[in-house]
């Protein structure tokens, strides 16, 4: 979903805005060629030596010092040619003029300068900001986590974003390994209390609650108490919602996973991605009320052995689209993907989604791919009872 923070307001962050920036970075030109209508019509009776003054100063509002200086000799170069078009060289006036102009390019250029400067230090200072606020609500995933061998990635849709609403989490408790990616649904401050609120939740239910239905109801039950807690935003209550996945890698050579909305994980096994969709859909966590009956809950699991990785993501991948609206195969990007170790896979996949998209992403992205390193006798027994078929044939529920 949208990322949450942003640096400054682009030209490029919407058709309207690309169309106010366009019309403001013309106006210098346009009113110096106004200039020049005038000066070679009858209208030349009216002054316009104002005018010209005008177009390096109106450049500065929305050039950088580049485009101030372009106005500025363009200007220059217009006073020059309706002086010589006009034969008023000589006169008090143009020499008035030009002064003028010369004077007004040198502050604008000055003030362009300065103003870049500051924007620039400013964006830094919210970087560095948004950046520790990452690390504290999205940390880092190790490398390695007991037998699993992991690789996370997040890319955020807008320009110099650095949080966005999707959120993953990888810990390793006494059950296992267990992970969690979700999607916040939503924008700004409530998206971001609404991710901390789950993820706080997850991080701290992993530890004491076997069951993983439990641990994935503790976060529904936190982004429940987070909706309805004092100065939220009404709508936030109303449409704000949270895409979840819950997995876990017990010492078993098996995978066990609760859904609750989210983009089915995939699994590649020999070479072939296969979706491990859910036995029982269910919808995101703040929709309990969609629910026709009560939730019982139910782990779905699934064989997980040396050698088969499994990939975690949020829907920014698969609803990515290239210039034609064709979707990102991810199945077949995974299939395709000849990297080693998990960073690897996820450069790798980066790649070509970045290829895909021209490098114009519409929602974030987030990414966690996991592989069973050590293999022990239970995996091996699991391997044997694959009988070469695939990975996502689930088991009867624990």
């Amino acid at each position: 979903m949208r990322s949450v923070f942003r640096s400054y307001v682009r030209p490029e962050a919407g058709g309207r805005h690309r169309v106010f920036w366009a019309l403001a970075q013309c106006l210098p030109f346009a009113i110096a060629v106004l200039v020049v209508v005038i000066e070679v019509t009858p209208l030349h009776v009216m002054y316009t030596g104002p005018l010209l003054t005008a177009t390096p100063a109106l450049a500065a509002v929305t050039m950088g010092p580049k485009g101030t200086i372009a106005a500025a000799g363009f200007a220059l170069v217009i006073s020059v040619i309706t002086a010589t078009y006009n034969q008023a060289w000589g006169t008090q006036q143009v020499y008035t003029n030009l002064l003028a102009l010369l004077m007004v390019s040198a502050a604008s250029v000055i003030t362009s300068r300065a103003a870049r400067t500051r924007r620039k230090s400013e964006l830094n200072q919210i970087r560095r900001i948004a950046t520790a606020a990452q690390e504290v609500l999205v940390r880092p995933v190790p490398a390695m986590i007991g037998p699993l061998r992991v690789g996370s990635m997040y890319l955020a849709a807008e320009m110099g974003a650095q949080i966005g609403g999707d959120l993953y989490e990888a810990v390793q408790t006494r059950y296992g390994v267990r992970l969690i990616v979700g999607d916040v649904r939503g924008k700004g401050l409530p998206a971001v209390r609404a991710a901390a609120a789950v993820l706080g939740a997850f991080r701290e239910a992993v530890h004491y609650q076997e069951d993983l239905v439990d641990v994935m109801g503790h976060c529904a039950a936190a982004l429940e108490r987070e909706r309805h807690s004092p100065g939220v935003d009404p709508e936030a209550r109303v449409e704000g919602f949270v895409t979840a996945l819950v997995v876990q890698v017990p010492e078993e050579a098996v995978v066990e996973v609760v859904n609750r909305g989210h983009p089915p994980p995939l699994m590649l096994h020999q070479g072939r991605a296969e979706a491990l969709m859910p036995t029982c859909p269910l919808p995101p966590l703040g929709l309990e009320e969609l629910m026709t009956e009560p939730w019982e809950g139910r782990v779905d699991s699934y064989a997980f052995v040396p050698g088969d990785r499994l990939l975690l993501h949020t829907d920014g991948v698969i609803e990515a689209r290239n210039s034609d609206g064709d979707f990102f195969v991810l199945p077949d990007a995974l299939e395709a993907v000849r990297g080693g170790s998990p960073v690897e896979v996820l450069d790798e996949l980066h790649q070509a989604l970045v290829w895909h998209t021209s490098g114009c992403l519409a929602d974030d992205v987030a990414m966690v791919i996991i592989e069973r390193g050590e293999r022990t006798e239970a995996d091996e027994e699991a391997e044997s009872g694959r009988n070469g078929h695939a990975p996502a044939s689930p088991a009867a529920p624990p």
